[in-house]
């Protein structure tokens, strides 16, 4: 499929889409939101792209990235196609990804990705969680959150995601774990400190993503809470790595720092009731 099929296709979609909208059907809408939550990676374009060929679509990869991860595409399964940027380096070089703001997109090219019902092999591993009891530093992690100026809210409509960080306001979603709650939330607030200034615009998501979870493992480690692999396999999503880590390192422990100076993480008594 040509890069104009694909195009057509989208604007399609996203005509469907309007259409749907002015006659009020809101299940159109909510599958489309869905699948922003799904697949928060892509673009918009493609994630019209994704929907518009595979509804029911819940994990997508590349062929290669399936084959990495001990899974092989099923003989005759049909691809998605979506639409990958050609950047350049501001030397002119060739690159293969959008991450680095010294690249920029001069055109794109049409690949294909496919869905985890359409993969075999090796079952894929769930990522770690948070275990274990914060006590009474949830609720001076909300108070630190509140003294901040910044709103607290519980959502079920950003499933699957845990939180979200807004730029003021957090959201949550409700029904986690009281380990897993903590840790959304010093991950968010992470977010709040670090990434909602003027440094935003000079770093990546990849950044922003490690540099937050790795603020929250710190956290819920000075609190007690087993991480297990829970920080390692967060970061490994967005393609963080021990590099990334290090050059991050100042920042990571002036916020952890501030955060638990707040609640009170550093004392030597005993968690709060």
């Amino acid at each position: 499929m040509k890069v104009e099929q694909a195009k057509q296709i989208a604007s399609k979609a996203i005509e469907q889409l309007s259409e749907a909208l002015e006659r009020g059907h809101s299940e159109t809408l909510r599958n489309y939101l869905a699948a922003m939550a799904r697949f928060h990676r892509y673009s918009l374009h493609n994630l019209i792209l994704i929907v518009s060929q595979r509804p029911d679509a819940t994990r997508v990869a590349g062929f290669h990235t399936w084959k990495q991860l001990g899974r092989n595409v099923k003989k005759g399964a049909k691809g998605i196609m979506i639409l990958a940027p050609i950047v350049l380096r501001k030397n002119n070089e060739e690159a293969t990804s959008e991450e680095d703001p010294s690249k920029a997109a001069v055109h794109f090219r049409a690949v294909y990705v496919f869905d985890q019902m359409d993969t075999e092999g090796k079952p894929l591993s769930e990522l770690g969680s948070a275990q274990g009891d914060p006590a009474g530093y949830t609720e001076r992690l909300k108070e630190f959150v509140a003294e901040r100026g910044i709103a607290l809210e519980y959502s079920d409509d950003i499933a699957p995601a845990r939180g979200t960080s807004e730029g003021g306001k957090i959201k949550l979603l409700p029904g986690q774990s009281a380990a897993e709650e903590f840790a959304t939330l010093a991950h968010e607030i992470a977010h709040e400190m670090m990434h909602r200034d003027e440094r935003r615009s000079t770093t990546t998501k990849r950044v922003r993503e490690t540099e937050a979870e790795a603020v929250a493992f710190v956290v819920c480690s000075a609190v007690g809470l087993e991480t297990g692999s829970a920080a390692q396999d967060y970061i490994g999503l967005y393609g963080g790595d021990a590099k990334l880590l290090n050059e991050s390192l100042e920042y990571i422990q002036r916020t952890a720092t501030q955060i638990l100076n707040s609640i009170g993480a550093d004392d030597s008594s005993a968690p709060p009731a």
